[in-house]
């Protein structure tokens, strides 16, 4: 018996050999435009962040100052470091700080978040919030620095004139650190709201009327609805926000300095007192470099227990 032969279509082939190279090209052509684009924030990345990081860490198994050429002492900074109680004080006011900004700030932006999806999506609204973040954080610091000044401020001449105590909001060591915590609260709330807020536009209206159909309440469907699907986006603003505020630097230079009795000497304003200061710029360096690193733990842990590569929503 003869063996049935199956025809090729030679016309599909050429048509193949044809399109691939121009494929190809175009892919290329693709890359070169991209690549184009992502050039000058690839070299301001090497030039402004890459390349400081990896000095930064060579400096720190030096003695390296502001001054003249360092020399290897090996892990000599860490162990320094280690044994600084002025270190770990910063450290602990810089933990106080950090709980009081974010647990206000975020409680506070996903409420206002919420209260703008529910009731209003004006423009004009979004923009009034997000005011505050547009002044720059000095001014910001000296305009709430003046308002709460013991002697002039506005605030204590309201306090006064109903009849209470005056406060030293800056000069308590009590009050300095939760102060500073709340000046940067009103700063950011708006931008955090923002970014809140374009995380509620991605769930689905009709989850909201299903629910208002079977008689569930407001706080209900908050709590059902809403902060389970949040949960990515409460994932990634909760890491920007808390490596944001250990980074808190000019308001406490605006306004204490560190003061009352290294009671808000925070871990940014202790490695600038270190570098350019006391010019040890080996020791600032160590300190720059423990903190990336439990900058880099708690950001991941954050992402881990939050499951935010995953949402209720698949």
């Amino acid at each position: 018996m003869s063996t049935p032969t199956r025809s090729v279509d030679t016309r599909s082939l050429d048509t193949r050999a044809i399109v691939a190279p121009k494929t190809k090209r175009r892919r290329r052509g693709d890359a070169k435009i991209a690549l184009f684009f992502i050039a000058p924030a690839a070299l301001g990345f090497l030039a402004f962040y890459l390349i400081p990081s990896l000095r930064g860490i060579w400096f720190s198994f030096t003695d390296q100052n502001l001054i003249g050429a360092g020399t290897f002492v090996g892990l000599d900074n860490y162990t320094r470091m280690l044994a600084d109680p002025l270190f770990w004080n910063s450290l602990a006011v810089t933990v106080e700080y950090v709980v009081i900004n974010i647990g206000v700030q975020t409680v506070l932006a996903v409420g206002i978040a919420v209260l703008m999806h529910r009731l209003t999506r004006s423009a004009v609204i979004r923009g009034i919030i997000l005011l505050p973040y547009l002044v720059a954080n000095v001014v910001v610091a000296l305009v709430w620095f003046w308002m709460m000044d013991y002697s002039t401020g506005i605030i204590n001449v309201f306090l006064d004139a109903l009849g209470g105590d005056r406060m030293a909001f800056f000069g308590s060591e009590s009050l300095a650190i939760p102060t500073i915590a709340l000046i940067n609260v009103w700063r950011y709330v708006g931008y955090t709201a923002l970014l809140v807020f374009a995380g509620l536009q991605t769930i689905p209206t009709q989850l909201y009327e299903a629910a208002a159909l079977d008689g569930a309440s407001e706080v209900r469907m908050f709590r059902s609805i809403t902060l389970p699907l949040l949960r990515p986006v409460l994932a990634l603003v909760l890491v920007i926000t808390v490596v944001g505020s250990f980074q808190i630097f000019d308001t406490v230079a605006v306004t204490t300095e560190g003061g009352p009795i290294n009671s808000t000497r925070v871990i940014y304003y202790y490695i600038y007192q270190q570098a350019f200061e006391k010019f040890d710029l080996g020791y600032a360096s160590a300190m720059s470099v423990f903190l990336l690193v439990v900058l880099a733990v708690v950001a991941y842990f954050q992402l881990k227990i939050m499951r935010s590569n995953s949402s209720d929503l698949a």
